[in-house]
């Protein structure tokens, strides 16, 4: 189990790791280009929802607790940048399958 931390200590949701480590990927790359963004996540404690609007400005942590880096799914990495880029912002969505590796998506010859 991960956290997020944006700003302060107070403002921390937990997060489990392979979710966060896809999470911080998205939002890099909307902070990486000047992309302001709300992001709205449930809190793990069943306290309801907490809605963070993501600005360049505002100094963010990612906290891993496990040492491995997870393997990142291309296919989830995409639906989060097209929910980030939405009108309701940025939520966790459900993990899609994973891409096929390429090797298994030619045909053979």
């Amino acid at each position: 189990m991960g956290r997020f931390i944006y700003d302060t200590m107070a403002n921390s949701v937990d997060i489990d790791d392979r979710t966060l480590a896809h999470l911080r990927i998205v939002v890099m790359n909307k902070l990486r280009r000047t992309e302001a963004f709300m992001f709205d996540v449930e809190v793990g404690d069943g306290s309801g929802r907490r809605s963070f609007w993501m600005h360049p400005s505002v100094p963010i942590q990612f906290h891993f607790f496990g040492s491995r880096q997870p393997r990142i799914n291309r296919a989830w990495i995409e639906d989060l940048m097209q929910a980030a880029s939405g009108p309701n912002g940025l939520t966790i969505t459900t993990e899609p399958a994973e891409d096929a590796p390429v090797e298994e998506t030619q045909s053979a010859g």
